[in-house]
């Protein structure tokens, strides 16, 4: 029987038999405890980067290097919908770097920018009040031939010299390249899709033989299809949610609910009714 320095307790003849099933309680409340914890970290682990799927363009971890191609064979209808690719980047607010090309590619942006930056580049890409795209820096420079393994090459490069192992390059192009390029094209696309670096494709009026290219070395999952721009003359950046149904958070979620729902059932405190004017011995 317990002192009166104990406050409440109850007497018992059998300490031996109440100490096992104390103990047994005390293991099972720790292994739930664990599994709780451990489901927890799970569905934390699962959420990360649930953010970033609101845009197919980019992931997180990494930066993204922006690739244009603005050589002749592009039309205004492609620059508007660059220009969709631009206000998509700006809204997820990722870090960027940006490259245009044409034979000859050129880093504008360096990794880790700012998506921000990115906004002069929108007014370039928006149409005047008569429908006609405004003059830009590259018009009268870039019409030489097109090269995309070279800029493709350029991209990887940036996100190697600026030690980013995750990074995304996405191309915004018609895929039409010089017929000389394609056999490096392919040795190019080859080495990225087997590097840690995420490839998106965006198609500006592809050519056929650039689809089945960039679709047999990196597949159809590489394409983003359906982007277009704002309407009107200035640009407003719009939200689009993609992404796949999170089937681990919810799995982690529900799992974690049945394993705090067992640790009250079989590990909770014992409730004892409690009749009046009983103070224990």
């Amino acid at each position: 029987m317990a002192g009166p320095s104990s406050g409440r307790s109850i007497p018992s003849a059998d300490l031996a038999s109440i100490g096992r099933i104390v103990l047994r309680t005390r293991i099972l409340a720790v292994a739930l405890a664990v599994a709780a914890c451990a489901l927890l970290v799970a569905a934390v682990a699962s959420a990360r980067g649930l953010d970033q799927q609101r845009s197919s363009l980019v992931r997180g971890g990494g930066s993204t290097i922006l690739v244009l191609d603005v050589s002749a064979s592009i039309t205004d209808g492609d620059y508007r919908m660059m220009r969709g690719v631009v206000e998509r980047l700006v809204r997820a607010q990722a870090p960027v770097g940006l490259v245009v090309f044409s034979d000859v590619p050129y880093e504008l942006l360096p990794p880790r920018t700012s998506a921000n930056e990115l906004k002069p580049l929108m007014r370039l890409l928006t149409p005047t009040p008569d429908g006609q795209l405004p003059p830009n820096p590259w018009n009268a420079n870039f019409t030489a031939g097109t090269l995309i393994s070279a800029a493709l090459g350029l991209a990887q490069h940036m996100l190697r010299q600026a030690g980013i192992r995750n990074g995304t390059i996405v191309l915004a192009s018609d895929l039409q390249t010089a017929p000389s390029d394609y056999g490096q094209l392919g040795r190019t696309l080859t080495a990225l899709s087997h590097s840690s670096t995420d490839v998106r494709v965006v198609p500006l009026s592809p050519s056929s033989d650039g689809v089945t290219l960039f679709q047999s070395i990196l597949g159809s999952d590489a394409f983003v299809n359906g982007i277009t721009p704002s309407q009107g003359g200035v640009p407003r950046v719009e939200a689009v949610l993609t992404g796949r149904t999170p089937l681990g958070l919810l799995l982690a979620g529900a799992l974690l609910l049945v394993a705090l729902a067992a640790h009250e059932r079989y590990a909770g405190r014992l409730a004892l009714p409690r009749r009046s004017g009983w103070r224990g011995t």
